[in-house]
């Protein structure tokens, strides 16, 4: 089995009305490479003629985001022409490459009518060979994405990238990074094998569960050692999981702002060119 080496308790970081926890990085941990951030927003519920989410125009370089939605709904825009408004159960893989302005907001529905929000944000990063490819944007509805019962139906996976009991994600992202949400009935037990020199990025989003033999609770990253394949997770209640997994690019990261690069070179080169429009113009 893999050793779990440290519970990381998601910190406690509203945005204005939203509530927030960030779970990575933290005082302990930077990344699990090439995990980068993940930004846990909810559980609340949004009342009638509301704001929407606050994530108005911004830039991105050298990275990828990956948006889960849980519960509510996500309007993305970007000034490559991408836009789109996916709904809960669906997932956003918005590769910035290098440089694009984007927006991430409620639907003009949400705000009229408001109603339940939860998402997961989270940042992986890019090797420097892919750091400067073009943006591409994609979102999948739930119905877009495979859902794999396993354990009789007491395990549910959706397959969001990566090769997960045979069945391939729905997204193809440029190195093997494997990512899944996995629900688990109480009492159920879920396992799998991952290879011994990839990085798990463990997180549970809600309930509980007994990991390699070790407690995690609602809002808590799993560390792990590198070593080891078995994973083995018990639910104590129903619970759902953020897993992923991927080897470790062993290159320098510098992140800044909105700009993940190795160097801070690169990071000056960044707010240059975007200062200096070379990421494009947002228009409304």
């Amino acid at each position: 089995m893999r050793t779990v080496k440290y519970k990381h308790q998601a910190v406690n970081a509203p945005i204005g009305d939203l509530i927030t926890y960030r779970a990575l990085p933290n005082q302990v941990i930077k990344q699990i490479d090439p995990f980068l951030f993940l930004n846990h927003h909810g559980f609340q519920v949004y009342p009638e003629n509301n704001r929407g989410l606050p994530f108005g125009p911004h830039p991105h370089r050298g990275f990828e985001t990956v948006t889960f939605i849980l519960s509510g709904d996500l309007a993305h825009k970007d000034n490559s022409g991408a836009s789109s408004i996916i709904e809960a159960g669906g997932v956003q893989w918005m590769t910035a490459g290098r440089g694009l302005i984007h927006a991430e907001v409620s639907s003009a529905d949400f705000m009229k009518h408001g109603g339940q929000l939860e998402i997961l944000q989270l940042w992986v990063n890019l090797p420097a060979k892919y750091k400067m490819v073009e943006p591409v944007y994609q979102g999948k509805q739930k119905n877009e994405i495979p859902t794999i019962d396993l354990e009789e139906g007491e395990v549910q996976l959706t397959a969001v990238s990566g090769n997960w009991s045979g069945t391939e994600g729905a997204f193809k992202p440029l190195v093997d990074i494997a990512l899944a949400t996995v629900f688990i009935k109480k009492g159920a037990v879920y396992k799998t094998a991952i290879a011994a020199d990839h990085n798990i990025f463990f997180y549970v989003v809600k309930g509980a569960v007994k990991v390699n033999g070790q407690m995690a609770l609602m809002r808590e990253l799993v560390e792990f050692a590198l070593e080891g394949k078995l994973l083995q997770v018990e639910a104590q209640e129903d619970s759902l999981i953020l897993l992923g997994h991927a080897k470790p690019f062993e290159e320098p990261i510098l992140a800044h702002g909105p700009f993940v690069m190795n160097t801070m070179d690169e990071i000056h080169q960044a707010y240059d060119d975007y200062n200096s429009g070379a990421f494009g113009t947002w228009t409304v």
